[in-house]
């Protein structure tokens, strides 16, 4: 009896030790992510909290920008951040300022702009540069990002097609926004945006991406806040993010992820 006892109560004090241990090493991380890769990192979060143990808190917000929700405000806020996936150049500028850990950062995924319309509407020939800038000015509005994709179709795509001029009255950027919503609510005819970005959107058709002359492909990169107080959990999700067992979702939500990550 006495031994049964025994066995018993250490048995729970094995049980609490090991309790103790996990609760010790599970981390709550702090992330702030731009809308490229969100879809995916929704999906993809349920499982590395699983296999870690790790709580993941998070932040949505452009990687540029003047916005309150905008990654380097908040930064600037002074709000916890321990990994921050954002534009590659915009996180490159972080690193310089001193905001990011430079080695920390690993390039995630590329991400190409697509076009779209609200569900339903005509769908414009996309094949070639020509026929969008035909598509471009017979419609009545268009939308664009304030993040990387919409700085290069209001600063060099709309030049490069030499519409620029005819584009002022009727192109907007759209702050904080999804693009595919605007277009959505039919406040603009055609959105362009990172395809990934406008994949989560109900209520539009994505047309396709750019063709090829237009196309600008834009990197995603993580890395770890120069203040984050978790940088060992930081960097556990970034591998993550970056592993094999992320690769379905990433392709899934229109991402082209970077084999293995790619270091700086």
């Amino acid at each position: 009896m006495r031994s049964a006892t025994a066995l018993r109560a250490l048995t729970l004090a094995v049980i609490g030790a090991l309790a103790f241990t996990s609760a010790a090493s599970a981390a709550e991380v702090h992330v702030m992510i731009s809308g490229g890769l969100t879809a995916a990192y929704k999906a993809l979060v349920p499982e590395f909290e699983r296999k870690t143990g790790h709580k993941v808190v998070t932040a949505f917000g452009p990687s540029m920008g003047t916005t309150t929700n905008a990654i380097p405000v908040r930064l600037a806020r002074g709000e916890p951040a321990d990994v921050l996936i954002m534009v590659g150049y915009a996180l490159g500028d972080l690193i310089k300022q001193g905001k990011v850990v430079a080695d920390s950062r690993v390039d995630l995924v590329k991400s190409p702009i697509g076009i779209a319309v609200k569900s339903g509407a005509q769908r414009p020939d996309i094949s070639s540069a020509d026929t969008v800038k035909q598509a471009l000015l017979a419609a009545k509005s268009v939308a664009y990002s304030d993040s990387a994709s919409g700085v290069y179709v209001s600063t060099e795509m709309f030049g490069k097609l030499g519409i620029a001029d005819q584009m002022k009255d009727k192109a907007r950027m759209i702050p904080a926004t999804p693009v595919g919503e605007i277009v959505a609510n039919g406040e603009a005819e055609i959105g362009l945006q990172q395809i990934s970005e406008l994949k989560p959107v109900a209520g539009i058709d994505i047309v396709g991406p750019l063709p090829e002359p237009l196309q600008k492909i834009t990197v995603f990169s993580a890395g770890i806040a120069t203040a984050s107080k978790e940088p060992d959990a930081g960097k556990a999700l970034i591998s993550f993010l970056a592993s094999s067992d992320a690769r379905d979702a990433l392709v899934e939500s229109g991402l082209d992820p970077i084999a293995g990550g790619a270091t700086h």
